[in-house]
Formats: structure tokens, sequence, C-alpha cells
């Protein structure tokens, strides 16, 4: 399983969120993984099985996911920031959104 695990959910629309380009990136912006949530609005595959302790950010492609959709956003993209400790077991970084606001936690 991916260190990192992600979920992006429509609470405008009541439904997942599939479509949604997602990369996440270390504190120096280097790619350390990105893919496309599905129908249930998760990325199968995300990122490698660890990493190391350190700032990442996680960046949803919100626009182009609200376009498609014919809806008009306050939000082109949504970076979350986190602090990952290399010595826990599995982060998860779930992600409830409309057009006009956004919220997040640290998941299970």
């Amino acid at each position: 399983m991916s260190f990192v695990t992600t979920h992006v959910l429509d609470g405008s629309r009541g439904v997942p969120a599939s479509g949604v380009g997602v990369r996440m990136t270390d504190a120096e912006h280097v790619l350390v993984a990105e893919g496309v949530t599905d129908g249930d609005g998760r990325v199968p595959s995300f990122g490698p099985d660890a990493l190391p302790s350190g700032t990442y950010h996680v960046t949803f492609d919100t626009g182009a996911y609200f376009a498609a959709a014919g809806i008009a956003t306050f939000y082109p993209s949504v970076t979350i920031t986190v602090a990952i400790d290399s010595s826990a077991a599995h982060y998860h970084v779930p992600l409830l959104l409309s057009p006009f606001a956004y919220s997040t936690y640290r998941g299970s």
C-alpha cells in the first residue's frame, strides 16, 4: 500500500470526485507521486511504500475537475501541506470539496 493515500469527495454533488489530478511533491517541490482519482474518488496507487520524514505538498487539480462538469470554482487547485513522520504506519489525506469551499483532516 502507498504510504500516503487520498480520497476526494464532491460535497456539492454528493458523489466521489472522479478524474481529479493529484500530485505530491517534497519540500523542494520535487515530484514524489501523481495520479488521477478513480470512480470512487481514490488514487489506487499513490506514491511509494515509504517516505523520509519531512514536509510534503499534496495538490489537487480542482479547476479541471469542475470545468469538466461545467461548474465555476473559486479554487483552481487545492494544496494541502503535511508533515510526514517516516516512523508512522500510514497517512491518509482526504479532501471534501465544493466550488467555493473545501476541508480536510488527517484520515486513517
